[in-house]
């Protein structure tokens, strides 16, 4: 990941609620979660959540897949790990086991 890509995806996650929406979404894992239970979930009134989900959506942390009347929301796990081994890519100076960060129990390519 080139730092051009990653500034866009930490801005999306500098607001608080954008960071616990995104949080909520990994958490659920590949069933996602519904704009209406997302705002019932954290307490934020619907017309917010849907200005939060689109920043999120447009930096590719989630993706939305319409289900009826409903967008289904997910985490983009991939985009996830990335950002976790560009943040951690040159921990003590590329060989992260001397910083006691284990990358590959991370799931993160080794």
């Amino acid at each position: 990941m080139e730092k051009n890509t990653a500034l866009p995806i930490f801005e999306a996650l500098s607001s608080g609620i954008r960071l616990d929406v995104f949080r909520l979404l990994v958490r659920v894992g590949p069933a996602g979660m519904v704009a209406g239970e997302l705002s019932a979930a954290l307490d934020i009134p619907p017309t917010n959540m849907s200005f939060h989900l689109k920043t999120l959506t447009h930096a590719g942390l989630v993706s939305a897949e319409q289900e009826g009347r409903f967008q289904r929301y997910r985490a983009n796990m991939a985009l996830m790990r990335e950002l976790v081994a560009y943040l951690t890519e040159e921990c003590c100076a590329g060989m992260p086991e001397l910083c006691g960060v284990d990358t590959c129990a991370d799931g993160l390519d080794c």
